[in-house]
Parts: C-alpha cells; sequence; structure tokens
C-alpha cells in the first residue's frame, strides 16, 4: 500500500498562485509515477498532471503553460505550481500514484485538498 498526504489548497484570486504538495510513503518501489486530477463540482474528475520517476511528464491541455509539476525523489514528494489561476480551476485536487508512466494506471489515491480561485 502506498500512502499520499497532500498540502497547500486554499483560497486565491484570479491571476494568483498556488503550490500544492504531496508526500507518499509506504511500498514506494510499487510506483512509477504520481500526480493530481482534480474534480469540480458536478463535473468528471480529470487528469491534471502527471510525472514519472524519470522525469517524463503529462499536462491536460486546460492547464498547460500555466502549471508545473515536480518532483523530489528523495523526499518521495510532488509538487504542483499553480499560475495565473482561473476561477474555472476551483475544484478538489487529488494527489494520485501509480505505475506504467505517465498515461498508466493510477492505483492510489490522496484525500484531497480544495483549491478556490475567485473572480
Amino acid at each position: 500500500q502506498v500512502q499520499l498526504v497532500e498540502s497547500g489548497g486554499g483560497l486565491v484570486q484570479a491571476g494568483g498562485s498556488l503550490r500544492l504538495s504531496c508526500a507518499a510513503s509506504g511500498e514506494i518501489f510499487s510506483i512509477d509515477a504520481m500526480g493530481w486530477s482534480r474534480q469540480a463540482p458536478g463535473k468528471r474528475r480529470e487528469l491534471v498532471a502527471r510525472i514519472t520517476d524519470g522525469g517524463s511528464t503529462y499536462y491536460g491541455d486546460s492547464v498547460k503553460g500555466r502549471f508545473t509539476i515536480s518532483r523530489d525523489n528523495a523526499k518521495n514528494t510532488v509538487y504542483l505550481q499553480m499560475n495565473s489561476l482561473k476561477p474555472e480551476d476551483t475544484a478538489v485536487y487529488y494527489c494520485n500514484a501509480g505505475y506504467g508512466g505517465v498515461r498508466g494506471l493510477i492505483a492510489y489515491w490522496g484525500q484531497g485538498t480544495q483549491v478556490t480561485v475567485s473572480s
């Protein structure tokens, strides 16, 4: 099992920035990718960004050029730097982890952290 603990959500004005963090513990050897998904009220959960332990990345079209995902392998932690935030970025953001590369299987989820962007 892998446990994921997120931090860094909150309330920000449009155009502002936030950084999310997610620390993984447990059977780290079983995963090779970590990332973030989000779910807004009444909408499907969508994959926002993902990164492999080798540094390959994936970004959803709606966040390309504004969000940056990175990871510290020594700390088993992944970060999501969110810039130029828009009201439509408002959602619960979930850390995820799995294997099979950036578009591989998601096997574990964090508890979620709320991000609210005011206009």
